[in-house]
């Protein structure tokens, strides 16, 4: 099993620090308005107007709103990544369950709060009521390649198929949870995770 490769919707990357600031400011705009507008309804007029930038700034950077909603997505991924790892960080004790539950609080916590995050997520709802496998893929890819270190396990196509299964398991789950409730379902995000834990157990043991 492969690492999906790593994707970009950007036409062109940002090299200077102004340009980086304008794409910065694009994508928190087009994240507000997904919350106020939904997918449909988003253009990439009404994201230039409410980032203060010309709509030839948007075209610089993409061709239409889905590639920026998949940039969205790809900051998601990041932003979601720095955030596990800074929890890892600070765990003393606990070893797999510990780590699999800051995994698990940390999604939870951005489906909540972040702008944008419920309607894109990390790729999956792009555009609206879509399922691809990839997004869960570099989701599994990237936490092979965080908790094999932390796990002190050899990050192979076992160790990645498992957290494939697990994070398939986990989204198809919250995502009903926060059907069920605006803030998610608490014993739904209880069942996921005693369902998580019972079948880790049986690779991380």
């Amino acid at each position: 099993m492969k690492p999906v490769p790593h994707a970009t919707s950007l036409r062109r990357a940002p090299i200077q620090r102004r340009s980086a600031e304008r794409l910065t400011r694009i994508l928190d705009a087009c994240a507000d308005l997904l919350d106020e507008v939904g997918y449909d309804d988003l253009s990439t007029r009404a994201v230039a107007q409410r980032a203060g930038v010309p709509i030839g700034s948007v075209y610089r950077f993409f061709g239409n709103k889905r590639q920026m909603a998949d940039a969205l997505a790809q900051r998601n991924l990041e932003r979601y990544t720095e955030r596990v790892t800074e929890r890892l960080m600070g765990i003393r004790e606990g070893g797999w369950r510990a780590a699999m539950d800051a995994v698990l609080d940390e999604y939870l916590a951005m489906k909540r709060t972040a702008p944008g995050f419920s309607l894109v997520d990390f790729g999956n709802q792009i555009p609206v009521g879509a399922r691809h496998a990839e997004p869960n893929h570099r989701v599994a890819d990237r936490l092979t390649e965080l908790l094999s270190g932390y796990l002190d396990r050899t990050p192979d196509d076992d160790l990645r198929r498992t957290f494939l299964i697990a994070v398939e398991t986990a989204d198809t789950l919250v995502h009903l949870a926060f059907r069920v409730a605006p803030e998610g379902d608490e014993k739904i995000i209880g069942e996921t995770r005693e369902l998580l834990r019972a079948y880790l157990a049986r690779v991380l043991d």
